[in-house]
């Protein structure tokens, strides 16, 4: 019989050991994030892939907040976040810092995240709006776009959802590169 494990058989850190922890090089901006769910999901999503920090920028919900906590399960007190209200601002400052800028959308020069190898520098990944998606202006700034291949009648992912999908891939991605 399969038995499930207990929270403390998972050998999970405390919250202070996760801020002390060393992070994957990888920080998420997210630009005008309408639902605070999708907030919580992706500050859940970034703690238990252990992603450096989170930009909250526009009009992006910020902790404390009650919707954000109900998604998020804690994760708003381990992670590191910071506000800016204009993301570009925000994203023109990692670039300065040596960050490789990525953006998840749909345009004409998306390259498949799954052919995508990336560089060894630091990334910041790009996440956009749930209606309009990344802003024109960020993904003038952006080293590569990159797109979620997807077969069936839908034209997106939802963003808390692309934003998993895209942190395993690139997180896989770079493990396996600096393992060879």
């Amino acid at each position: 019989m399969v038995r499930k494990l207990k929270n403390i058989e998972l050998n999970r850190l405390d919250v202070d050991e996760f801020r002390k922890s060393k992070k994957f090089p990888i920080c998420v901006l997210l630009d005008n994030i309408r639902s605070m769910h999708n907030v919580g999901s992706i500050f859940r999503t970034s703690d238990a892939l252990n992603v450096e920090k989170l930009l909250l920028c526009g009009i992006t919900g910020t902790p404390p907040h009650r919707e954000i906590h109900k998604t998020a399960l804690g994760a708003e007190e381990s992670m590191d976040w910071e506000y800016h209200k204009v993301a570009e601002e925000a994203l023109l400052d990692y670039k300065r810092q040596g960050y490789c800028v990525l953006a998840l959308e749909q345009t004409e020069t998306s390259q498949d995240i799954m052919q995508f190898i990336p560089p060894e520098q630091p990334l910041l990944l790009v996440l956009g709006n749930e209606v309009e998606g990344v802003n024109d202006d960020l993904l003038q700034h952006c080293d590569e776009v990159l797109e979620i291949p997807q077969f069936g009648t839908k034209h997106s992912f939802n963003v808390s959802v692309t934003g998993a999908i895209a942190l395993w891939e690139l997180l896989r991605k770079k493990t396996l590169n600096s393992q060879e």
